[in-house]
């Protein structure tokens, strides 16, 4: 017997197609699995759709094409425990994807076929009462304004590049305010800080090799200096020596409070400004792996 799964689709992904639908949507019936299309109309739908889907099954298999954004919505979505999700790189940019090594749709596909699974950490982020949760890496300072700042219009033009713009505006107009980040036995005062709760950063760039989505806790990367500093690290992604800087101080913890006044990211997205508390929440979903 098929078991039933539900696809959630984000049209407007950067890599969206209605025959790359219509494949996946095959794909899955010929694994074996009974996919329910769901596609997004907003931003508000992932999380909207999960919340749902999880209130009327007790243990769905969710799906997920589209990009990092989405996947978060749905994460935020879900009840601590209850579901599995699945991944299908259909985005501007997917790092989950490439943090599973999951180099391609049918890749994806037969890992969902296979139903390999297993539980997974996240991070959660809160602050005035507001609760928000990520997968991938919390940033605040300038990776979070580089996102704060990033404009709709570049980013449908160029795609990625409209990162690299926003980041060049930042260091011109470059910010020098601090914050302090406490957690782990440590307080340190830093420029910026990167809580990782997934090795890779942006794609297939290794910042935080201690980080493992399926142990609790984070790798916290914190960052000190002015522009350089942030020239040095892009250079050390670039090579795989970023967390060994001078710049970077790195340490692991489970809990943190940020103080300060810097734009937050989560997963890519901007959410707020510091100051915010963050923790970890062990095995809130399983992952196909």
């Amino acid at each position: 017997m098929s078991r039933r799964c539900f696809l959630i689709v984000n049209p407007t992904s950067g890599t969206f197609s209605q025959q790359k639908v219509d494949l996946i949507m095959a794909g899955l019936k010929g694994r074996g699995l009974e996919p329910t299309l769901m596609p997004t109309q907003s931003a508000a739908d992932p999380v909207l759709f999960a919340s749902r889907i999880c209130t009327e099954e007790s243990e769905p298999l969710i799906v997920v094409a589209g990009g990092d954004g989405t996947i978060n919505g749905v994460l935020n979505g879900l009840v601590p425990g209850a579901a599995t999700l699945g991944v299908i790189p259909l985005g501007t940019s997917n790092v989950l994807a490439r943090e599973l090594d999951i180099s391609s749709i049918d890749e994806a596909l037969d890992r969902l076929g296979r139903g390999e699974s297993r539980p997974i950490s996240v991070g959660e982020v809160e602050r005035d009462g507001e609760k928000r949760r990520f997968v991938l890496m919390a940033g605040a300072g300038f990776d979070g304004a580089v996102v704060r700042d990033v404009r709709l219009s570049e980013k449908r033009a160029i795609g990625k590049g409209a990162y690299l713009l926003s980041a060049l505006r930042n260091l011109r107009d470059w910010d020098a305010s601090q914050l302090t980040v406490t957690g782990g036995g440590k307080s340190v005062t830093c420029h910026g800080v990167i809580v990782c709760n997934a090795a890779k950063y942006g794609g297939d760039f290794l910042l935080a090799p201690e980080a493992d989505l399926f142990t609790p806790g984070f790798q916290v990367l914190c960052i000190s200096g002015g522009r350089l500093a942030y020239l040095g690290l892009a250079m050390g992604l670039l090579n795989g020596t970023a967390v060994y800087s001078r710049n970077v101080t790195s340490f692991s913890a489970v809990q943190l409070e940020l103080s300060g006044a810097k734009a937050v990211q989560l997963d890519g997205d901007y959410v707020c400004p510091t100051p915010l508390t963050i923790r970890t929440i062990p095995e809130l979903v399983r992952l196909v792996v």
